[in-house]
This record gives C-alpha cells, sequence and structure tokens, in this order.
C-alpha cells in the first residue's frame, strides 16, 4: 500500500504508467492481465512514458502492444502504486517505480504485438490472487490494492460503464486515430520492437 513516506518521496522516483483493462461480467467486472516478460508472473500491460503521448495515451498504447486491447480510456489517472524492476541478484539490483493506473473500458481485443504475454480475463477474487502469485508481499499488496480501487470506482460510478458502452462515434474514432498514431511513432523509431531483458519486470 502507498504509505506516507513513499507518497511523500513519490516525485523522486521514476514514473511508468499502466492500463487497468476491464469488462462488465454480469454484476461485476472481469480484469485483463498480462504475462511479465519473463512469463512466470501476472501484471497490468505497463511501460515507460512517451514523449510524444500523454500518460493516458501512453498507457493506452501499453494496452494494445501488450494485450492487444482496444477500448476508451480515462484521460486521468485513479491510482499510484508502487512496483519494482530487476532482479535483487544483480549487481544494480531492483528499482522501484511509480506508476500511474488508468482505467480502459476494453471494447474488443485483437492478438497482442508483443510475444508471449498471454493476455487473460480474470474475474475480481482471481485477479487480486493472480497478481499477487511470485512477488513480495508488500509489492503484491500494492497491485491487489489496484484492483479494489478499481472495483470501488467502477461500482461507486456505474454510469460510467454504461456511457461507454454507449462511446459515440467520436471515441471511436479517437481510437483508431490514436492506433494510427502510435504505429506512425514506431516508424519514427525505425519499426525496432520493444527489447525484454531476462528477468525484468515489463
Amino acid at each position: 500500500m502507498l504509505h506516507n513516506y513513499f507518497m511523500g518521496s513519490a516525485r523522486f522516483l521514476p514514473l511508468q504508467v499502466a492500463a487497468v483493462c476491464y469488462r462488465k461480467c454480469g454484476a461485476s467486472f472481469e480484469f485483463l492481465l498480462v504475462n511479465t516478460t519473463g512469463g512466470d508472473r501476472w501484471i497490468f500491460p505497463k511501460g515507460a512514458t512517451a514523449r510524444r503521448l500523454s500518460h493516458s495515451e501512453a498507457a493506452e498504447r501499453e494496452a494494445l502492444e501488450e494485450a492487444g486491447a482496444v477500448g476508451v480510456i480515462e484521460p486521468q489517472h485513479f491510482h499510484l502504486y508502487l512496483q519494482p524492476k530487476g532482479i535483487s541478484s544483480l549487481r544494480n539490483g531492483i528499482q522501484e517505480f511509480v506508476v500511474k493506473a488508468f482505467l480502459l473500458q476494453v471494447n474488443h481485443t485483437q492478438p497482442p504485438e508483443e510475444q508471449k504475454r498471454n493476455p487473460t480475463w480474470f474475474c475480481v477474487d482471481d485477479a487480486r490472487s493472480a497478481l499477487a502469485v511470485g512477488r513480495e508481499a508488500k509489492y503484491a499488496a500494492e497491485l491487489r490494492t489496484v484492483i479494489d480501487r478499481a472495483v470501488e470506482r467502477l461500482s461507486a460510478e456505474g454510469r460510467m460503464v454504461a456511457d461507454f458502452s454507449r462511446a459515440p462515434t467520436y471515441r471511436i474514432w479517437r481510437s483508431l486515430l490514436r492506433l494510427l498514431r502510435f504505429n506512425f511513432l514506431k516508424i519514427g523509431r525505425g519499426g525496432q520492437g520493444r527489447l525484454g531483458k531476462h528477468g525484468i519486470e515489463s
């Protein structure tokens, strides 16, 4: 959980963004998780910020690349959480990151651009359990809290779910334009994909 000491020093930690992808499932919700780069844990689609994208757009890009998720993302993050990146046994050890979490309601999915991500839908309880597997207790608690905050937000603002399911045409076009923008940025980078390092959570 985000304790006072963390909140006070958050501005000194590197920043990442995450897309908390969800869909309505009866009276509850399901969340779309992906495998980490090493394939041994579950995580939200997440990654670095981008100079030419807002933080929500960068999170939306991660959802597309890692989970093949297409939908409507909220422009403002709903939660901050702390996660590590690296391997404690290596010389540089573990670096902690602050992650901005953005809610994204998934309209449809397609094959993800990144290999071995295995995007999978989980009900609320199963998502909380899956995110805890293979992690230190404090980081597992951070991820469980993300699910709890997302459910609280979606349940308290039930109209948001209905509004997104009837998203107007301009939102659909906005998503298509963002897809084109992501592809353009890739071409600008020489078409190179991201390289994952063994054991590094991404």
